[in-house]
């Protein structure tokens, strides 16, 4: 596929195409401000708070990215009943984002919230229950993930931060009824226990997650990067793998080859974000039939627009697509 065809799917395609994200939503909340004292209360800085701002955070940031570019966007999870619900809904709705599937419990609304004092982060407050889903929750999540199933989707995207709802029997339920519907399911994956995400279509790990399942150091050269995503592939039974690797840019392992992808960013201010951005622009561009090595090279640019911006970001449909004006490079099996 030449990149005049990638930008006419994310031009014109990227709109038909209906994306499900399953995972930990989260609102990300920022205080801003400037420190020119210590506290007489206590040997502590003095933040004087000049501004905040509130964004889409964990799987919801996965969904804020495809909204953005353009595609039919549904978000299952779990929130609480409280103010943090209240703006993260707001948000969702202002972008677009289907959100019926998000599940009111007795916990809070995940929330993280960070001070900084100029561009220093002076602390961070986290609002949260890590319990598994379970019971009439659990129910309630799965029974709206077979419904979408049943009025369409064309891609399912699991974003596992580790807040409990990303469970095995959640995973394994999802993963098997997408595979009944040959719906490919996408999964950011979280801590040691991949069992969870055994006949996954996709997962995306970063190097660190890769060292973490498998229990020693991976280099973050080609092929010691192939050879542990073959293991993990072998060992948990998934069909691909798509490696991040910060400034080397992304791999993907699948039974056909091993495809090394180099890094597109001009400038690298700040990875966080950029996996919730790989997977969106994977599981979209998968969910418009595009071959897989194409949607890890469209994946892996998008990342590139990312990290070069601070804080949480999601691409644009127009950021991605003055991206691939710019670039002249291709991806071919």
């Amino acid at each position: 596929m030449t990149k005049t065809a990638l930008q006419q799917f994310v031009e014109e395609r990227a709109q038909d195409c209906r994306v499900l994200v399953v995972g930990d939503v989260m609102l990300d909340k920022y205080y801003y401000g400037e420190v020119k004292r210590i506290s007489p209360e206590a040997p502590v800085p003095v933040t004087r708070v000049l501004r905040e701002k509130e964004t889409l955070g964990g799987a919801a940031n996965v969904a804020h990215n495809l909204a953005l570019l353009g595609c039919h966007t549904y978000l299952c999870g779990v929130v609480g009943d409280d103010y943090h619900r209240q703006s993260l809904e707001e948000k969702l709705s202002a972008t677009g984002i289907h959100f019926e599937g998000l599940i009111c419990t007795p916990g809070p609304t995940t929330t993280k919230l960070r001070v900084l004092g100029g561009h220093q982060q002076m602390i961070r407050l986290d609002f949260e229950e890590t319990a598994p889903v379970a019971g009439s929750y659990e129910e309630a999540l799965l029974a709206y993930v077979e419904l979408r199933l049943q009025q369409g989707i064309d891609s399912v995207i699991i974003s596992d931060y580790a807040k409990g709802v990303c469970t095995p029997a959640v995973c394994e339920h999802i993963i098997k009824i997408c595979a009944n519907k040959g719906v490919p399911v996408v999964i950011d994956p979280k801590g040691g226990n991949w069992n969870k995400y055994s006949g996954a279509d996709y997962i995306t790990p970063n190097l660190k997650e890769l060292n973490e399942v498998l229990v020693k150091a991976v280099a973050n050269d080609d092929e010691a990067v192939s050879k542990a995503a073959k293991t993990v592939k072998r060992k948990y039974r998934i069909k691909n793998i798509v490696a991040t690797r910060s400034e080397r840019g992304l791999s993907l392992i699948s039974s056909r080859a091993a495809v090394h992808i180099p890094t597109l960013a001009q400038e690298v201010f700040d990875v966080s974000g950029a996996g919730d951005t790989v997977i969106a622009v994977l599981a979209l561009a998968l969910a418009g039939k595009i071959e897989p090595a194409e949607a890890a090279f469209l994946a892996n640019l998008a990342a590139s627009v990312v990290v070069a911006k601070l804080g949480t970001y999601a691409v644009s449909k127009e950021e991605l697509l003055l991206a691939l004006n710019r670039t002249k490079e291709q991806v071919t099996v």
